[in-house]
């Protein structure tokens, strides 16, 4: 009988390249270089940043020249009553054939005065931002879905949305100046969640290179920066009277901390009010009393809490010029407060039933747009000491159409739904009680506190001195009180009086000095793809791969750095290899990155390809070493890794950056 081969159970991305594939030189080493990074700084005029919300968005700027001085962009058209307008929503609008028609309050308003018949031909897009924090596999390709059930790709809407922003920005710019204003003055900065994954932080700087902020030739000009990050970065600057202390026994500006919590914030919101018109923020070069409390060593949590994402990352204070090191990567998910949202229209289901609620969705998209608009404004009025009900006011369109679709009257369901605490007024509105509207934070917000109470947990977390609570949602007094209720106890709890455009500043101050942050965890571990001599008994059996008489251990995963471990700015890891093959004259290096610590073999589950450098050696001079050195070098500690191999022998090099879109 003949013994067929059979092919292992897997299939090794080695072998089937055909590709003969590089060795370690022994022995590898890591070299520090920290010269890498002294690159000629090109000079700016301009910072902006963009904060690109999930649920609103805007940006700020600052004149290089005066960087103490940030100013918030002008105001919008058409904000909504009761919410300060300093952001406008993420909201944006295609016509039917797919361009660009308008973005935040015009496009909302546009939308919702379009007759029925017509409005479900144009597509509107709002809280998309998420979709990149929840697709697992995503691409350039990536679709996003309107309102009407229409399908565009993301890049597409993110780069639109960009556009708009860099327009807004350089014509301000220009107005201010009194002179056209170019792009390639403006450095711009995105901000996105910390616990992106690689290819969302990506996807953003694609999308940004779409809209013409920066190009790949010159990717300086856009810096990606993380949310808790720039909040941090602020939190530096804060005085006493910018923030409200909620853990102080001492009277605040003349209140004591139970009444703290509300009155601190409607004093601020005063405070605000009369600086609205100005939208000039004085940060002072000097660090605020609080961090001056702070000593070297010292450790305090950013709870970054927005439309879609909780983002927590632990800072360390780092002397003499106050550096920060994150000390534990960051950690978070979805728990934004869309996710109140989302119990809303859960609790609609329940009372309206969820047959209707999906098909008046796309009957009535704008109808629907508005409802959740009256949500939101009563979301931001509820508190954990109100006892007035709150009221909700129900579009005609819903009255009608429920009408239609049930046979029976709005006030029926209500009635027969029997959900506790929702009653109908005559005035046509759905009335809430407090308790009512506590519950539909409540999964949120438990949530997030049962992601810190794990957080305290952790070692490195240990000694927390303080928590800034930052971000939209951390306006909401509800979350206040429960993160003051549960770690009171274990840190000070400090919340910046400008909550929500805290990002947005410390991402201008961050886009003035990038260095401030000294020190990052990796994210995940990265290595290349190598061939290893075969040792009996430590190597599987299917890894054999025999060549010119060697007996090589093929998929072997060589380690550049580990996920968790501390990089600092700049720093540099460096390998040397050699071709397996000494005539071989194009050399292939493959990168790989995986969550996982440890990992042996780039076959394993969850190991990605992210990367790769072709150095074609093809026509230099022939008479080079018998072994070949090749050196590859990855740059680790900014937001983006990048990589490059030389060949020793000829200087000949290649770079290219990570890639986590398009493998």
């Amino acid at each position: 009988t003949v013994h067929h081969f059979s092919p292992p159970a897997y299939s090794s991305p080695a072998k089937s390249l055909g590709d003969p594939g590089i060795t370690p030189l022994s022995p590898s080493h890591i070299a520090k270089d920290s010269d890498a990074n002294d690159a000629v700084e090109q000079l700016f005029l301009v910072v902006v940043a963009i904060d690109f919300g999930t649920t609103s968005s805007g940006y700020a700027y600052s004149f290089t020249k005066e960087p103490e001085c940030i100013h918030v962009m002008r105001r919008w058209e058409g904000g909504d009553p009761g919410i300060s307008n300093q952001k406008t929503p993420t909201t944006i609008l295609l016509t039917p054939e797919r361009k660009f028609h308008s973005f935040g309050y015009a496009a909302r308003d546009f939308y919702h005065d379009l007759d029925p018949s017509e409005s479900k031909h144009w597509l509107y897009f709002e809280k998309f931002k998420m979709k990149l924090h929840t697709t697992g596999n995503l691409t350039m390709e990536t679709d996003l879905t309107a309102a009407n059930g229409k399908k565009v790709k993301a890049l597409e809407i993110f780069a639109y949305a960009l556009q708009f922003f860099k327009e807004q920005a350089l014509k301000e710019l220009s107005d201010q100046a009194g002179s056209e204003f170019e792009n390639s003055e403006v450095r711009w900065v995105i901000t996105v969640p910390a616990i992106w994954k690689q290819p969302a932080k990506q996807f953003m700087r694609q999308a940004a290179y779409k809209a013409g902020m920066a190009t790949p030739e010159n990717p300086e000009q856009l810096v990606i920066a993380l949310e808790p990050e720039a909040a941090s970065i602020y939190c530096r600057k804060l005085r006493l009277h910018q923030m409200i202390d909620l853990s102080s026994k001492a009277p605040v500006n003349g209140y004591n901390a139970s009444d703290t919590i509300g009155a601190g914030f409607t004093q601020a919101k005063e405070h605000t009010r009369r600086n609205r018109e100005s939208r000039t923020f004085l940060v002072e070069n000097v660090i605020g009393e609080i961090w001056s409390e702070l000593e070297e060593g010292d450790r305090y949590i950013v709870v970054d809490s927005g439309g879609g994402t909780v983002d927590l990352t632990v800072h360390q204070i780092r002397l003499p010029e106050g550096h920060l090191k994150e000390l534990y990567k960051a950690t978070g998910g979805p728990y934004g407060s869309v996710g109140v949202d989302y119990e809303f229209e859960k609790l609609l289901c329940k009372i309206f039933g969820e047959d209707f609620i999906e098909q008046f969705k796309i009957k009535r998209p704008a109808a629907w747009v508005d409802l959740m608009i009256a949500f939101e404004s009563r979301k931001r009025a509820a508190a954990p000491d109100r006892t007035n009900p709150l009221n909700i006011t129900l579009p005609f369109s819903f009255i009608d159409y429920y009408k239609k679709f049930r046979g029976h009257s709005v006030e029926h369901a209500l009635r027969k739904s029997n959900v506790d605490f929702v009653k109908w007024s005559s005035q046509g509105m759905l009335r809430m009680s407090p308790d009512a509207m506590n519950a539909l934070f409540k999964p949120t917000i438990d949530q997030i506190i049962q992601h810190l109470s794990d957080l305290f947990e952790k070692p490195e977390v240990t000694n927390v001195k303080f928590l800034f609570l930052v971000g939209g949602f951390a306006e909401a007094p509800l979350l206040q009180q429960a993160v003051q209720n549960a770690f009171g106890s274990k840190c000070r709890i400090i919340i910046p009086q400008d909550v929500g455009l805290t990002i947005l500043k410390g991402a201008v101050l961050f886009g003035l000095d990038p260095a401030v942050i000294k020190v990052r965890r990796s994210p995940l571990t990265y290595g290349v793809g190598v061939l290893n001599r075969f040792v009996e008994g430590k190597h599987p059996p299917e890894k054999l791969l025999v060549k010119d008489g060697t007996r090589w251990c093929t998929d072997v995963f060589d380690k550049f750095i580990s996920a968790d471990q501390s990089v600092a700015l700049g720093e540099t890891v460096s390998r040397s290899y050699t071709p397996a093959k000494p005539s071989q004259l194009v050399i292939v290096i493959n990168i790989y990155s995986s969550e996982q610590d440890n990992v042996s073999f780039i076959t394993e589950p969850g190991v990605k390809k992210c990367g790769t450098l072709r150095l074609d050696l093809t026509g230099t001079d022939t008479l080079v070493p018998t072994r070949r050195e090749i050196k590859t070098l990855m740059q680790f500690g900014d937001t983006e890794i990048k990589a490059m191999a030389i060949d020793v022998a000829t200087s000949k090099s290649v770079k290219a950056g990570i890639d986590f879109l398009n493998y």
